[in-house]
């Protein structure tokens, strides 16, 4: 078995008993054991558990017809320590948190437990998943298989940098700002940020900006999770119209003629590194060539001062469910938004969320008016080093989180509005780096989505890539 193998070619070779789950887990775990002192992707690691869940799935294989199988069946999956499983501790990637294991698991982890993965460690993100690098001073300095000098991007970074490297075959990720889709650019990964309220996870987090999913090497292995994790729950608020078709079924079905236009300019003033210019003209050639057509268009945000002043009104909240023992041990960036969310009446707060609402009204609407799809470079820069974010926040720590803008100034905009957004694997840098470049649609469209990310992933393959820390 190849360690970059899709997860859903695991799970068959798992299905016609080629190999078994605890073969499996034992091939991942020994370059764990081999890459993670370098990459240091994990935070927490139950090998013995693991091992005990990939026995009892092994005898579920044995003893069950083949159609009553998992989808996932025997394929090792890496939690983000963001959220809780029953029986490890969560630690947020704060000194705050206790290591005391939690008694519950949340619903995102229990359906991929239902979709047969074996849950086998948690891994590092920054803390409270703030920023665009995974760095913390409770779990140290994730760094990226292309190149370790660099980062590989937050706050899913110990996520990607575990997929990318073939210590994982696939990993969960969540996205409140680009959380996924910054990995998954940033080391040459498939990462979907879902519509909002398509996954649900117990509670409407952030207004619904996060969201969970995964970061993959395939088109098809992220619209097969979908279909696992996206199903709506009858005990939550909000939840998106479930799709009409299975979103594996659509990630497989030609979209049909697109208009397809393109946005290079941030929303913010802010410079574009050439690479992620060049992503974007490589995937707009490669969309022409698939005979979709190319609009002269460009994305809209009116009044955009207001538009990122009232995000941040509620950006600034992020810590409130979050259950750490020891407030006063947060990193200074966390103090900083957490002082500054306090500050904010509940009116005012209020105010911010309905402004936002009606900014983002106008911004959907152009989406099937002037286009279908909105391609952009993922991020603004490539894989910027480790530890670049803290030049300057010795004094002023809100400058760590000002530094990131470059790396979520063409994401953060999506978790607002709510809409589907994926980044695909199109380009490497000059530098070797990885280049991700963003497709976005309309609302409740991953399928769409995703079949044009399969379009381009059969027209421009990445599969054989493999980082040098691999």
């Amino acid at each position: 078995m190849d360690a970059f193998s899709p997860a859903l070619e695991i799970a068959d070779a798992v299905r016609r008993k080629e190999v078994s789950p605890v073969e499996v887990l034992a091939a991942y775990l020994e370059r764990v054991d081999r890459l993670d002192p370098v990459l240091n992707a994990f935070a927490f690691r139950d090998d013995d558990g693991a091992q005990a869940r990939a026995a009892q799935v092994a005898e579920r294989v044995a003893r069950s017809p083949v159609e009553d199988l998992p989808p996932f069946v025997g394929v090792p999956l890496p939690i983000k320590n963001l959220v809780r499983v029953a029986g490890w501790p969560t630690t947020y990637g704060s000194r705050g948190a206790s290591d005391a294991p939690s008694e519950v698991s949340d619903p995102v982890v229990e359906r991929f437990v239902e979709a047969g993965f074996v849950l086998s460690g948690m891994t590092n993100t920054p803390e409270l998943g703030t920023i665009s690098f995974t760095e913390s001073e409770r779990h140290g300095v994730t760094r990226n298989p292309w190149n370790p000098d660099h980062t590989p991007g937050g706050s899913s970074g110990g996520a990607g940098a575990a997929v990318a490297s073939g210590m994982a075959p696939i990993a969960h990720a969540s996205d409140g700002g680009g959380s996924i889709r910054i990995p998954a650019s940033c080391n040459g990964l498939v990462g979907l940020k879902p519509t909002r309220n398509r996954v649900p996870n117990g509670v409407n987090q952030l207004e619904g900006l996060t969201t969970e999913g995964v970061l993959t090497r395939t088109v098809a292995d992220t619209a097969a999770v979908l279909d696992v994790i996206g199903r709506p729950d009858p005990c939550c608020w909000y939840n998106a119209p479930p799709p009409s078709r299975p979103f594996a079924e659509q990630a497989e079905r030609p979209p049909g003629r697109l208009r397809v236009a393109a946005a290079t300019r941030p929303v913010i003033d802010l410079a574009v590194d050439p690479a992620c210019l060049a992503a974007v003209d490589e995937a707009v050639r490669a969309l022409a060539e698939l005979g979709h057509e190319v609009v002269d268009a460009t994305l809209e945000v009116p009044d955009a001062a207001g538009f990122v002043e009232s995000f941040t009104t509620i950006w600034n909240t992020g810590s409130a469910d979050t259950p750490l023992e020891d407030w006063d041990a947060i990193e200074p960036l966390n103090a900083v938004l957490r002082a500054e969310a306090a500050k904010v009446d509940s009116l005012t707060y209020r105010r911010a969320v309905a402004d936002t609402e009606r900014r983002c009204r106008s911004i959907i609407a152009q989406f099937g008016d002037r286009f279908d799809v909105l391609v952009t470079p993922t991020m603004a820069v490539e894989p910027p080093r480790c530890g670049s974010h803290l030049v300057g926040a010795e004094d002023a720590p809100i400058v760590a989180l000002l530094n990131c803008y470059p790396m979520a100034v063409f994401t953060s905009i999506w978790n607002v509005t709510g809409q589907p957004a994926l980044s695909l694997p199109l380009h490497v840098a000059p530098s070797g780096l990885p280049v991700g470049v963003q497709l976005v649609a309309g609302p409740w469209q991953e399928g769409l989505l995703l079949a044009l990310g399969r379009q381009l992933e059969q027209a421009r393959p990445w599969a054989d890539r493999r980082p040098p820390v691999s």
